[in-house]
């Protein structure tokens, strides 16, 4: 009976996974910045958000930021606000919105647009000095941006 139900629960989290429509980051719909709609409808992992902020391959976040919890990450920055705190100071649609293109809340914001792919101006081909060609991809996945907002909100 107990591995029926845990199968049948499994297989009912699998078939909400299948049907999460992920919002293209041109369908993202912006509110005074904050995005109230999940990019997924998959619940972000807080443990895999904090793995994006910190790893330098990915989000990065700590090369602005400061955040207490990754003090074993060396090298935090400063140019960007003390992420302690984050779950407290924005809800969880502000933090999405922030996450995906900051400039849509903070018009002067120097974070990069996340979940962004088009409206660029002089978009290089990574360091080669060359423009880029083809379609862009957004820095993040649109899961990789809930997992990001799960973990911020677990800053309180």
């Amino acid at each position: 009976m107990k591995r029926t139900t845990i199968t049948l629960v499994a297989l009912l989290a699998g078939l909400g996974m299948a049907n999460a429509e992920t919002v293209a980051p041109a369908d993202v719909t912006y509110e005074e910045g904050a995005v109230a709609q999940s990019l997924t409808g998959v619940a972000g992992n807080p443990a895999e958000g904090a793995k994006v902020v910190s790893t330098k391959s990915l989000g990065n976040c700590v090369a602005c930021h400061e955040i207490t919890d990754l003090a074993d990450v060396p090298f935090h920055g400063e140019v960007g606000p003390l992420l302690d705190g984050a779950g407290d100071r924005w809800s969880e649609a502000e933090l999405r919105g922030i996450v995906a293109n900051a400039k849509m809340m903070f018009e002067d914001s120097m974070m990069p647009s996340f979940y962004k792919t088009d409206g660029f101006t002089r978009l290089g081909n990574a360091y080669t000095g060359k423009a880029h060609e083809g379609e862009v991809e957004p820095l993040l996945t649109a899961q990789q941006i809930e997992d990001v907002v799960a973990y911020l909100m677990t800053l309180q």
